[in-house]
């Protein structure tokens, strides 16, 4: 048995004050001056250790308060109350929500799964991945999980290409070409993210957290610079059309490069492989309308790797917009498997994973890995505000950040998520994430229960129109 995967977190302070749900509002004015005041009995010391963040310009009390309400239960004049925060209203967008905000800053801060002592009181369904219900009809099995290590549960997975069937010689010697592998300890990569500022920085962060997770980070190779040069066991060069030249120093290096999908792009791996036969390749290609077909063709040419990319709301690119990322990647699955290629080929997906929950479902509809983009960028602090983009400084000052406190905050991150992805597979009685791959028939899509359930129990007698019947 291989030995066990433990990433090693370690809580990390944010570099500036985490934007609150909700403010206090404290009045002065009619204070009857108590012997004890409310203020100094709060059991966090939120009034103790509240200051003014001059780089924020927030009061910090706002990240130190946990909405426990004792001081605006106990104040006999009713002087202190709770609102909601106006700034955290503004964080994220409609994909990127402030609770997905707030839950990544307390993962890569304390490298914990964040607990509801009340529970869960939101929808149980939702759009995308939401709309995905997993079968946890092993939860109820105590030996099953992987957290505690009572069970051993595998998150590792293989990059590469396998052979669909094995040939031997009369000697029993096999006959037919073994394809190199490479085994990844957790179903996640990195990939940089679509915006964002400091990006030397962050690659660097990126670079150092990959390395200590044995993971890779996917990087442009024109941006991979001597300062990176460390971590080239742990890098994927990323080359656009045109760009790849054989005689790159950076592929000796290297294990994993990623190519953009072109229409020539099998003649170019294969003179690639002709120079570096030990070396993988990971095709990159647009999730849109014709995924399915490009990646069935690709698989068929010889392709190793493909990464299906979608844009950063998890919905496909070009003409599939209205599709989301979960359709698109089961679309593929499906395809390799009607074709007997799917165990050939390997399949990563990028583009609105937010979430770990994001990770299982994503594998469970076909694919066999994940790239994360954005959370990177979260876990560092960042508002997604999108002030870089209009060419506006950055509020959290994300080139000056220290690379190695920023990589402990990805590690605490990927500790995280990885503890929630045991819970996941132990609370579905499986002992390998390999296993979780395409694993459609044990999960419930909302949209195909309202397809063949719910839809028939609806329907109209056959010849009335339910809109023109007579009230009873």
């Amino acid at each position: 048995m291989p030995a066990k995967y433990h990433i090693h977190t370690q809580a990390v302070a944010p570099r500036f004050k985490a934007v609150g749900k909700g403010t206090v509002l404290d009045w002065g004015e009619g204070c009857l001056r108590c012997t004890r005041c409310v203020k100094e009995t709060c059991p966090y010391g939120a009034f103790r250790d509240r200051d003014f963040d001059s780089r924020s310009y927030t009061d910090t009390i706002d990240s130190l308060c946990k909405n426990c309400f004792r001081c605006v239960q106990g104040c006999p004049r009713e002087l202190v109350t709770k609102t909601p925060n106006p700034q955290y209203k503004t964080l994220g967008d409609s994909y990127w929500t402030k609770e997905i905000i707030s839950t990544t800053w307390f993962q890569a801060e304390t490298g914990r799964i964040p607990v509801s002592g009340a529970g869960y009181g939101g929808p149980f369904r939702g759009p995308g991945f939401d709309s995905i219900w997993t079968d946890m009809s092993e939860i109820v099995r105590p030996t099953r999980d992987g957290i505690h290590g009572r069970e051993y549960i595998s998150t590792s997975v293989d990059l590469g290409r396998k052979p669909l069937f094995l040939s031997f010689d009369e000697q029993g010697n096999i006959t037919m070409p073994v394809f190199p592998l490479m085994e990844l300890p957790l179903p996640v990569l990195f990939t940089e993210p679509s915006l964002g500022a400091g990006k030397p920085r962050l690659r660097q962060v990126m670079a150092a957290a990959a390395k200590s997770l044995n993971s890779l980070a996917i990087v442009p190779r024109d941006q991979i610079d001597d300062k990176l040069a460390p971590f080239m066991q742990n890098l994927t060069p990323q080359f656009a059309p045109g760009s790849l030249s054989l005689d790159d120093p950076w592929l000796e290096q290297a294990r994993l490069v990623e190519l953009i999908d072109h229409p020539g792009i099998m003649d170019e791996i294969d003179l690639l492989k002709g120079r570096y036969p030990q070396l993988l390749v990971s095709i990159k290609l647009a999730a849109d309308h014709q995924v399915a077909d490009r990646v069935l063709a690709l698989a068929g040419a010889g392709a190793e790797i493909l990464h299906l990319q979608a844009d950063n709301h998890a919905q496909g690119l070009g003409a599939a917009q209205d599709l989301h990322l979960k359709d698109l990647i089961r679309q593929a699955h499906i395809r390799l498997v009607e074709n007997v290629m799917r165990d050939a080929v390997t399949l990563i997906a990028s583009g609105g994973i937010a979430l770990p929950e994001h990770v299982a479902k994503a594998i469970i509809c076909g694919v066999d890995a994940v790239a994360i983009d954005l959370p990177l960028l979260v876990a560092l602090e960042c508002r997604l505000c999108r002030q870089c983009e209009k060419g506006q400084s950055c509020p959290v000052d994300m080139g000056h950040l220290n690379p190695k406190r920023g990589a402990q905050r990805l590690i605490n991150l990927m500790g995280a998520w990885n503890n929630q992805l045991l819970e996941v597979l132990g609370a579905m009685g499986l002992r390998e994430v390999r296993r979780l791959r395409g694993e459609m028939g044990r999960a419930m899509f909302f949209e195909d229960l309202e397809k063949d359930i719910f839809a028939p129990l609806f329907a109209s007698p056959l010849g009335i129109d339910l809109g023109e019947r007579e009230p009873n």
